[in-house]
């Protein structure tokens, strides 16, 4: 079974607030964008038009990778509040 496969698997129930928030002073200096890259989710995005970071919450794998790959500490993330976030199923 690919990785994909067993992500597609995986439930999701969404809070109506995000557990992550990002410092879009701090995006606005970063050319790296390796949350971009580093997302496994791939949640992370460049607004071309705002040229503003985005960053949709309901999918987060809660890795915890992005919190990593931000060299500029513009990633601020929690764990969902109890009851929300994914429910893996397989692995």
């Amino acid at each position: 079974m690919e990785i994909q496969e067993k992500l597609a698997v995986d439930a999701f129930k969404n809070d109506t607030e995000s557990h992550i928030t990002l410092d879009q002073e701090k995006c606005m200096i970063c050319r790296e964008r390796f949350c971009i890259y580093a997302c496994p989710a791939h949640l992370y995005e460049l607004n071309e038009e705002s040229r503003k970071m985005q960053v949709e919450f309901a999918g987060c794998l809660e890795c915890g990778t992005c919190l990593i790959a931000c060299i500029y500490g513009a990633v601020t993330w929690r764990y969902p509040r109890g009851e929300f976030g994914v429910q893996y199923r397989y692995g």
